[in-house]
């Protein structure tokens, strides 16, 4: 054992207690043997195959926690499949983290699982505070030699951890805020989880400009210096500094509980006549910011893009253009409308309103060599779309690459290439009801002087035209009437379908406007972009 170390008896249960640090749980951790570099055979005998075994998960588990709990970060990395990875943030959990007292306790192996809990104390500057959660860890076969080792994960220290973090505590890297919306109304992620991401962003970098102090946390830091910190615990309150969004409490509100309806949906809310973010919201709503950060196929919503182009390259001239729609169109492969239905010869404002992809398609050839380009050169003319956005905080910003083939087809309806998000097609829909693209911002522009985004104003009649497609889209045969039928005003609407490889139901899009405010939303796997996407959309204008 380490030098220091001594044997208790608690409860009739061995713990192991070195420097401060405790375990409890199995029996006496029984000293360690080996090397846990799965490069290097160091037995003689036959190398074990398969899974391991029930007494092997016990007894590897038993050892990892004892020695972790010991404070022997090196000894307790040599037990997993990984130890050159693993050790930093195992001795880092008391040099860096401040943990001076930790008693894990495992539950019942399930399988080669072992849960386990962790009751710790964090110190720091005469400060000393509980700690406490769950994880796991996975007992694997190793490759090379054959041994049971701990699978590493950084989510084994702690399930937040991924790769590149670690747990630090320390004055805190910025100030603490407290956000505020449009109205003065106070917003926190325990009462706006998707926030939580938007917020850490905003802390990290207006904190200091919002006038308040660090205080003292246990947080998850990142290599990367454009990751904000995630807090966990507080050790000293900092002084708050209140920091104005634009954002909308009840609005926000609104977008929090539509997309809890799906496993995994995002919807963003925009203000077409400022570009202001009202809303921005995700389920899951930890993790990864889908709703601002994500890259995804638009489907259908693309093809109010596809119409300004159409406009703009002069193949139509207005709603009643006439123009085709047949049940199915070939640009180097067969494109289909749902259903093969047809409408034959119509108006560009009946296609607009029904759907239909062959319509929109059709352009590819009339455009010869320039259509692999025109769409992503409209999307950035009129529309902003890949252009560097500052809204406040990190945004993928849309990308509309050029094309050839039948890749160019694809993406006139929002396949292929291009990947958007909710913000993103939000935006387009607040640049057809406002008349120009307003780059979205969450916060206001005097904060840093930042350079925001422009793009050319849509020219009247462009803009009157797309305004009476997106109402064709919201009423009457419209494929977004039913979800916007409880939407009151001046409304458009446009839905998207946007198959994804592998995936079983199309994810769902939908994008409206009403009054001063746009929306988008998409939901993974909902299928028809009216029945899934469109409900949510419908109920964040609602909240206006």
């Amino acid at each position: 054992m380490r030098s220091g170390a001594k044997v208790a008896v608690v409860g009739g249960v061995f713990a192991v207690v070195a420097t401060g640090v405790g375990y409890g749980g199995w029996n006496l951790y029984n000293g360690l043997t080996g090397s846990g570099t799965d490069d290097v055979t160091t037995r003689s005998a036959p190398k074990e195959t398969g899974p391991p075994g029930a007494d092997e998960v016990e007894k590897t588990a038993k050892d990892f926690l004892a020695a972790w709990a010991a404070g022997d970060g090196a000894a307790a990395a040599q037990l997993t499949n990984n130890a050159a990875e693993a050790q930093p943030l195992l001795t880092g959990y008391i040099q860096d983290a401040h943990v001076t007292k930790a008693v894990i306790s495992p539950g019942a192996a399930v399988g080669t699982k072992v849960p386990f809990t962790v009751e710790a104390t964090v110190e720091a500057g005469g400060v000393s505070k509980p700690w406490s959660y769950s994880s796991e860890l996975t007992v694997v076969r190793g490759l090379t030699t054959g041994r049971p080792l701990v699978d590493w994960q950084p989510s084994v220290v702690h399930p937040k951890l991924t790769k590149g973090t670690s747990l630090v505590t320390d004055a805190a890297s910025a100030p603490p805020i407290k956000a505020v919306d449009k109205d003065g109304v106070e917003l926190t992620k325990e009462k706006y989880p998707s926030l939580g991401t938007v917020l850490d962003e905003l802390r990290k970098k207006y904190g200091a400009k919002a006038g308040g102090t660090p205080g003292v946390e246990l947080a998850i830091t990142s290599e990367d210096p454009n990751v904000p910190d995630s807090t966990l615990l507080t050790l000293t309150e900092g002084k708050e500094g209140t920091l104005q969004t634009y954002l909308d409490a009840g609005v926000q509100a609104a977008a929090e509980k539509a997309v809890k309806a799906y496993g995994k949906a995002s919807v963003v809310a925009v203000e077409p006549s400022t570009g202001r973010i009202r809303a921005v919201a995700n389920n899951p709503a930890d993790g990864f910011n889908t709703a601002l950060g994500g890259a995804q196929a638009p489907g259908s919503t693309m093809k109010i893009v596809t119409a300004a182009m159409m406009l703009d390259k002069g193949l139509v001239t207005g709603p009643s253009s006439s123009v085709e729609c047949p049940a199915t169109v070939t640009w180097e492969r067969e494109f289909h409308n749902l259903k093969d239905f047809s409408l034959g010869t119509t108006t560009l404002r009946r296609a607009f309103a029904r759907s239909c992809n062959t319509t929109f398609i059709k352009p590819v050839k009339p455009l010869g060599q320039s259509a692999g380009s025109a769409l992503g050169e409209t999307a950035l003319k009129y529309f902003g779309i890949g252009a560097e956005w500052q809204t406040g905080v990190p945004t993928f910003d849309g990308a509309v690459p050029a094309s050839a083939g039948a890749e160019t087809a694809a993406s006139y309806i929002g396949q292929g290439r291009i990947q958007m998000n909710a913000l993103n097609v939000a935006s387009v829909a607040a640049t057809v009801k406002g008349g120009g693209f307003r780059q979205p911002v969450i916060v206001p522009q005097a904060l840093d002087d930042r350079d925001l985004a422009t793009a050319q104003p849509l020219p009247a009649g462009m803009a009157q035209t797309l305004r009476q497609l997106m109402g064709a889209g919201a009423t009457g045969e419209g494929t977004g009437a039913r979800a916007m039928a409880s939407v009151s005003g001046d409304k458009g609407a446009k839905t998207g379908s946007a198959e994804v490889d592998g995936q079983g139901d199309s994810n769902a899009w939908f994008t409206g406007y009403a009054g001063d405010l746009a929306a988008a939303a998409v939901v993974d796997s909902g299928g028809h972009g009216g029945d899934a996407a469109g409900p949510v959309v419908a109920q964040v204008l609602n909240a206006r």
